[in-house]
């Protein structure tokens, strides 16, 4: 039963020592977009976070900037960036997919006041 024991323990101990010290990969990007408010916020941020590799996205409003983090084995920034033009979102300097932003709901769209500051 000790020897089960010890076993087991020395189990444990080699699973976490090795997932404990494995430092986090994660690339951030900075990426502007054409969101105007939470439903944007929110379509931008579900897209993201379910696309292949993201583990993070916050889009702050007051600049339009998402902050993506992300595994760079997995994804990159241009994959990320076409996340959000085929979500019907300006970024950075690429222009939305005008199909996805077409579907958008009016208040979100570019031709929306909220965008014609």
């Amino acid at each position: 039963m000790k020897q089960l024991t010890f076993v087991f323990a020395l189990i444990l101990g080699v699973v976490f020592s090795s997932t404990a010290n494995k430092p986090s990969k994660d690339k951030e990007v900075k990426i502007k977009t054409s969101a105007v408010c939470e439903m944007c916020k929110e379509r931008i941020e579900k897209n993201l976070t379910l696309s292949k590799g993201i583990t993070e996205a916050v889009l702050n409003l007051e600049d339009k900037v998402v902050t993506v983090k992300y595994n760079p084995k997995k994804t990159d920034e241009t994959q990320i960036r076409k996340v959000i033009t085929d979500t019907g979102y300006d970024a950075d300097n690429l222009q939305c997919s005008q199909t996805a932003h077409d579907k958008l709901p009016s208040c979100c769209q570019k031709t929306a006041e909220s965008h014609a500051h």
